[in-house]
């Protein structure tokens, strides 16, 4: 990440903050106060009672997001290109370094204790990275998940029930064991890339960052537990997830922009902790741009690769709304199509499909003022929308809040394509305002 942050200085791309903040609700307001500006990032030379400096929204805009990937275009595809050439296995990728001179002994304590918002229950560590092994293949994997600081010694963490964390920490409690882990705190754009993708179970992400990168991972060992972490992370938290105990965590400002109740999480026990001489600390604003634009991308991939392999004429995918909302564009050829490509982005992605927009691809499906205008300018209200109720939403739904399903249909009527046509004023698009406005 380092190298990355100071790229973006020297091309004068970050907002840099020279005043002491408290890591107490203002250096939160501070970050929300900036995205609400423009999508820079943001860095905090000074934030009180820490020795290292916060850095945030590093991954709050898809052009930054797209360039990490090596596309200007669309992601989903770029995505799909990637991870088609993937491979698996992890061996080849990965290159075994020594522990780095510049590493130094820390503890929780003397990390950024960034507590965002009001009813938080306490610090909290939002953009660290779980890497663990599974106990049986040893295939790695990258997670996020949110880490409530209670001492130097416990952190309390939720894992969700998908997660392939999850699935190893089960594994591991079945035989009374714990699972060792580390959290990786301020890695590299593409191991940061990784763990927020889907990729299949059998594929070592590691190895998939590595790939993303174009050449091999530097991996250094840990100090207290038997497993190898990317040499050039900032912050390293060696640890284990213990078996068999939960202790309550939260409450916590989660990304749809509610407070989730206090409920029994895993408790993950410290052992070591360390940091790169000169650290940079990665802080991430729940919900805020750098949450979600990466998980709409990450989600809109998935979304993107189901599609072509099921119905024909799906050109591009976008999430929006706190990934409640896929817009998709398509290449009309057939009658019916829309509701056909939206029946399979629904099946593809319970969880986020709460509504599905199909529009034609002279639409920016990036902007739900142009998707909305064609929904209002090219056909009929009542036999365009179609509820579908009684859809399982999120997995964890108790209410079903977020049951049911919402298509909308804002493609021009088939055969009448002529009579939609977009009015465009010759050249509009190479005009440069300020060339005008010049005395």
């Amino acid at each position: 990440m380092r190298d990355y942050v100071e790229t973006l200085i020297g091309r004068g791309e970050m907002r840099v903050v020279e005043r002491e903040v408290d890591p107490r609700h203002e250096l939160a307001a501070v970050i929300k106060a900036s995205q609400s500006r423009d999508d820079l990032p943001i860095l905090f030379r000074r934030v009180r009672g820490a020795s290292m400096p916060v850095v945030s929204n590093l991954y709050g805009s898809r052009r930054r997001i797209r360039e990490m990937v090596g596309t200007e275009g669309s992601f989903p595809k770029r995505w799909l290109d990637l991870c088609q050439g993937m491979q698996p296995g992890a061996e080849t990728f990965l290159r075994k370094v020594p522990v780095p001179s510049n590493l130094r002994d820390s503890r929780m304590s003397a990390l950024p204790q960034l507590t965002y918002w009001e009813k938080d229950a306490g610090p909290y560590f939002t953009a660290a990275i779980y890497l663990a092994r599974d106990p049986e293949t040893g295939i790695a994997n990258l997670s996020f998940h949110r880490s409530m600081y209670v001492s130097d010694e416990e952190l309390r963490i939720r894992l969700g029930t998908t997660h392939d964390l999850t699935r190893y920490q089960a594994k591991a409690e079945a035989e009374n064991k714990p699972l060792p882990a580390a959290l990786l705190i301020g890695t590299a754009p593409d191991i940061f890339l990784a763990a927020a993708a889907s990729l299949p179970i059998e594929t070592d992400e590691l190895s998939a960052a590595a790939q993303i990168r174009g050449r091999p991972v530097e991996m250094r060992p840990c100090k207290t537990i038997d497993l190898m972490v990317p040499a050039d992370t900032e912050i390293v938290v060696e640890g284990e997830i213990l078996p068999n105990v939960r202790r309550p965590e939260g409450p916590f400002g989660e990304f749809m922009g509610y407070y989730v109740p206090v409920g029994d999480q895993h408790v993950f026990r410290v052992t070591h902790v360390s940091h790169r001489e000169g650290a940079y600390f990665h802080g991430l604003l729940c919900g805020s741009p750098e949450d979600i634009v990466l998980l709409q991308e990450a989600t809109a991939a998935r979304i993107y690769k189901a599609l072509v392999g099921q119905v024909r004429g799906v050109v591009d995918v976008a999430v929006h709304s706190t990934l409640l909302c896929t817009v998709i564009s398509i290449r009309q050829e057939y009658a019916g199509q829309a509701r056909h490509v939206a029946m399979a982005a629904i099946g593809s992605q319970l969880d986020y499909n709460k509504s599905v927009i199909v529009v034609d691809d002279d639409v920016d499906i990036h902007d739900l003022h142009d998707v909305w205008w064609a929904f209002l300018t090219r056909g009929r209200a009542d036999t365009r929308t179609t509820v579908i109720p009684d859809v399982p939403g999120f997995y964890r739904d108790p209410h079903r809040d977020h049951w049911g399903k919402l298509i909308i249909d804002a493609t021009k009527p088939l055969g009448r394509e002529a009579e939609f046509e977009r009015r465009r004023i010759p050249g509009e698009d190479k005009i440069r305002l300020e060339d005008y406005l010049r005395r």
